[in-house]
């Protein structure tokens, strides 16, 4: 039971912080342009896991496989993803871009199923899947119109960012399970912030940048809460929860989003951001507790 309740709660923390880290962006964005703000992002966040595993006094492995997989993830859960999705987010509306970034659900179904023998599957977690994407697009249903072809490069950005997304998570939940869950971020993180950087040194606008309180803040808040916190949980969480269940965040964060935009920003919420969520919830519903609401009315039958 207090198993569950931990599990539970990083769940919602994870929810909780990612969903936030759309206004952190768009703050931070403000001050700093893309590819600085996230190779800021990332440095810092390589930064605190380094003291965070220093005191702990955690291992970092260094054998052939651990390289192999930072390696990994340092390209296909951050450089290549994001990069994607800061670079489309420039063309997209981003009610189009939650919606194709919600793909990431169906991917990792796809990937669980081609690699993961042992994870459980089925109907009803392809169901959730189904009515969770369904209820982002009733939510986004008013922000993915206009000239689509205008932004074509960007919208293929964004599901291919989803596509690597839900690839990297499938290879460390087959071969990471050995590795700790915060000191396996340092060397992707560094590799991530370090590229970045680089990128941007080349590519942007240095006298573009105000380093100002918001800058400073916002790209500390992203950098402890929606890195460090999020990916050391969300790995923490893939040894112990089926990856499809956990990839549902994906459709979890735009409703996060939603609710601090009403209450930061006094954005409006209607009815169909009501339904959408409804749709959503009850998605996660049937992905989690399907299988043990049918055999609990099976056992009862039979009873």
């Amino acid at each position: 039971m207090k198993d569950s309740i931990k599990i539970f709660s990083v769940f919602a923390l994870c929810c909780l912080i990612w969903g936030s880290t759309w206004l952190g962006i768009k703050a931070s964005l403000y001050s700093l342009t893309p590819f600085y703000s996230v190779g800021f992002r990332f440095v810092i966040a390589s930064f605190l896991v380094l003291l965070f595993v220093r005191y702990k006094g955690i291992k970092i492995q260094t054998d052939k496989v651990s390289i192999n997989l930072y390696l990994i993830m340092g390209f296909f859960s951050y450089v290549i993803p994001y990069g994607l999705v800061y670079w489309a987010e420039q063309f997209v509306p981003s009610g189009l871009a939650a919606v194709l970034f919600a793909v990431y659900p169906f991917f990792v179904l796809l990937f669980s199923y081609m690699a993961l023998p042992g994870e459980s599957i089925g109907f009803y977690k392809v169901l959730g899947i189904v009515l969770g994407f369904g209820g982002i697009l009733v939510i986004f249903s008013e922000n993915i119109g206009g000239d689509i072809s205008s932004y074509l490069l960007g919208m293929t950005a964004l599901v291919l960012s989803g596509i690597t997304q839900a690839a990297n998570v499938v290879v460390i939940k087959k071969y990471g399970h050995y590795l700790n869950p915060l000191s396996m971020n340092f060397i992707p993180m560094i590799i991530a912030g370090i590229f970045f950087l680089i990128i941007a040194f080349l590519f942007e606008d240095f006298n573009l940048l105000v380093f100002d309180t918001n800058a400073y803040l916002s790209v500390l808040y992203l950098a402890l809460f929606g890195t460090v916190i999020t990916f050391t949980s969300y790995y923490w969480l893939l040894k112990r929860v089926n990856v499809v269940i956990l990839s549902l965040i994906a459709f979890i964060n735009p409703m996060i989003a939603l609710l601090l935009g009403w209450f930061i920003y006094n954005e409006q919420l209607s009815s169909r951001h009501l339904w959408g969520s409804i749709l959503v919830l009850t998605g996660l519903l049937w992905a989690n507790l399907g299988n043990a609401i049918f055999n609990t009315r099976r056992r009862k039958k039979t009873a």
